[in-house]
């Protein structure tokens, strides 16, 4: 895969795909935007792909939207132009990252803002340099949190924490964003991509299935009941039991070795 906004690169089964506008702080233009949905559907697709870190280059993750980039946005008839591109650039990325059947780890080196922090927190884990901050910078232009991110904040910090994090628009520290549950882990700045690589390759020798399935389930159990969840869990169960990969756990078990999973 090759692009002008992204870099990818993948070796041991760890796909590792970097927002790569430097100069911009990886603000997000049209074009990435398009190579984002395009680079994030073929990884989900690429079977020899276990588990796909998100970072950025240079010193920020995302600042958000290009502001600057006029591309498309001198269309003055069109006064459904934000909405379309919300729902149409950025919704499809996002659900992707949070849909598919693998673990994605934002490994944020930097600046998280706007937009850019939905894409950090759609990632099911998150490694955070102790230099990277998180920012809710809508107010400050008079705009609402998008991206999801009404939604991914109030479900992790609850209603209050979150409305008081998207009305001030401060920056929210990597060991403040530890706190709240919203980052997994806080490293020092120069071991992040090592530390997030580190874990991506423990969890890319194990069951393909359970990652999946694990996460499929969990991300079900924020908007279902108890009683639905439990049934998924049972249902999903009832597939995998007998599969290859658990008859190469259980065999790993009673030989006292380390399962070997496809």
């Amino acid at each position: 895969m090759s692009y002008k906004t992204l870099s990818i690169n993948t070796v041991n089964k760890v796909c590792t795909m970097k927002f790569n506008r430097p100069g911009k702080l990886n603000a997000f233009d049209t074009q990435m935007v398009l190579e984002t949905q395009d680079a994030l559907n073929k990884i989900a697709d690429d079977h020899e792909i276990k588990v796909l870190i998100i970072t950025g280059e240079g010193k920020g993750f995302s600042a958000g939207a290009d502001l600057s980039d006029s591309t498309g946005m001198d269309d003055l008839s069109n006064d459904r132009l934000v909405y379309e591109g919300l729902v149409n650039g950025y919704k499809p990325s996002l659900l992707k990252i949070m849909n598919m059947p693998k673990p994605v780890i934002g490994a944020i080196n930097g600046a998280a803002a706007g937009i850019g922090s939905a894409f950090a927190l759609a990632c099911d884990l998150v490694v955070m340099s102790d230099k990277a901050y998180i920012k809710q910078a809508f107010v400050n232009i008079a705009l609402i949190p998008d991206g999801g991110l009404n939604w991914l904040l109030t479900r992790t910090l609850g209603y209050r924490l979150a409305y008081e994090m998207a009305i001030e628009g401060n920056n929210v520290s990597a060991n403040r964003c530890l706190e709240l549950g919203l980052a997994n882990k806080v490293v020092p700045h120069d071991e992040l991509m090592n530390s997030s690589l580190e874990w991506a390759e423990s969890l890319a020798k194990k069951s393909s299935q359970s990652l999946r399935e694990t996460k499929r389930v969990m991300r079900m159990a924020m908007t279902n009941d108890y009683e639905a969840v439990f049934e998924q869990e049972a249902e999903a169960n009832n597939e995998l039991h007998g599969s290859k990969d658990s008859l190469e756990a259980i065999q790993a078990f009673f030989e006292k070795r380390e399962p070997n999973f496809d």
